[in-house]
């Protein structure tokens, strides 16, 4: 193989990528906390899209405990935001892990 093929199949590979992640970043998860009365949505940049809290857990003497719900939803619709991309880029690698840092 030469290099001019190698270049063109990289820069296609590229090209792939960077449409996985277009479309990856469109699609969005949740992570919920307190049985559903925190949610927080996250979309394939792991970009806070929402927050909804649900009225009865706003006690104004325990906003620590908002505070961490929110912290909570927030934490886990980002990791799922994560599993998403990596399960999107894993189609395209054919299953090759991707390199920490890729996105």
């Amino acid at each position: 193989m030469n290099i001019n093929e190698l270049m063109r199949q990289a820069k296609k590979m590229q090209e792939k990528y960077a449409k996985v992640r277009e479309e990856a970043a469109q699609k969005t998860v949740e992570g919920t906390a307190g049985g559903g009365m925190v949610v927080v949505v996250v979309n394939g940049n792991n970009e806070v899209q929402s927050v909804k809290i649900e009225p009865d857990v706003v006690d104004p003497d325990d906003i620590d405990m908002l505070q961490d719900l929110i912290v909570a939803a927030t934490n886990q619709a980002v990791q799922r935001a994560t599993e998403m991309m990596h399960k999107e880029l894993s189609a395209l690698t054919g299953g090759m892990p991707m390199p920490p840092g890729m996105f």
